[in-house]
């Protein structure tokens, strides 16, 4: 059970409904309904570090939930091996990004970051994520990358999703009861440090600003110019790195023609009900 109703559980007694709720977070207010209401969700991004999902597919979750859809993070760790910053300021940084985006829900597992296996025990820990939300996409790191744990992170997450649609394999929800499987329709890996040839680019350019801010909300990690109390600078807190990041979405953007994109891969083919799907524009 979510903290948060744990807490509502222990004052049930002495306060009323109203007085509890107020005395909640909004954070705890969005994952209690969440927890209560059993809601399923639409899609699942799921970073093996926080701000993995900022970088790689918040302008297309922000573009779904805009449509309606139902989102949520799942974060495999705490990024407590990073440079800069400590496993506080990370969650601090991860709420209110979430917060930016609008998912229904944002959850970490910690696992140990860097040293994490893909292995039955860590796929297991994820499955029983996946069959609790039970999305129709997910959206994970990718297959191969500058830091080892994001290509590692990646196959474990498309090797969690297919077992989690095996009825044998058996897990145990937060309620006691037995999970039934689940498997997502459709995987999508964004792109990372190195540049993949995407299978789909997205358009994201009504949602661009909205975006970058999610990923400035990481102030420890990312903007700076130089070593601080946050810790030394490194290949990712120059200002000369947000460029990158912009650049990237202009030149993936320019290639379907539109300003900005967001790119991603898939090992299933991609198939669509209409051409009206299509982004039409002369290039």
């Amino acid at each position: 059970m979510p903290s948060a109703s744990r807490s509502v559980s222990r004052h049930a007694a002495t306060q009323g409904v109203p007085s509890i709720i107020t005395a909640l977070t909004h954070s705890q207010i969005v994952q209690l309904s969440f927890y209560l209401c059993g809601m399923k969700l639409d899609i699942l991004a799921i970073g093996v570090h926080p701000d993995d999902v900022e970088l790689g597919c918040s302008g297309v979750l922000i573009n779904e939930i805009k449509l309606g859809k139902k989102a949520g993070i799942l974060d495999l760790t705490q990024g407590e091996l990073g440079t800069r910053g400590t496993i506080e300021t990370r969650y601090a940084e991860a709420a209110a990004a979430a917060k930016i985006i609008g998912v229904q829900v944002r959850e970490n597992l910690k696992m140990r970051d860097g040293f994490f296996k893909n292995d039955e025990a860590h796929q297991l820990q994820l499955i029983r994520a996946i069959r609790k939300y039970r999305p129709d996409v997910v959206i994970g790191n990718v297959l191969d990358d500058r830091h080892p744990d994001h290509g590692r992170a990646g196959h474990m997450i498309a090797d969690a999703c297919f077992l989690s649609g095996l009825a044998k394999i058996e897990t145990v929800g937060e309620d006691g009861k037995a999970q039934e499987k689940w498997r997502p329709k459709m995987i999508l890996h964004y792109l990372q440090d190195w540049y993949h040839e995407p299978d789909i680019l997205i358009d994201i350019s009504d949602v661009f600003e909205q975006r970058m801010e999610s990923i400035k909300a990481y102030g420890t990690q990312f903007h700076t110019s130089q070593a601080g109390e946050e810790g030394p600078q490194t290949y990712i807190s120059t200002p000369d790195f947000l460029d990158a990041v912009i650049a990237r979405a202009r030149m993936l953007g320019k290639r379907i023609g539109v300003k900005y994109a967001e790119g991603f891969i898939t090992e299933k083919k991609i198939g669509i009900r209409s051409l009206d799907a299509l982004v039409l524009v002369e290039t």
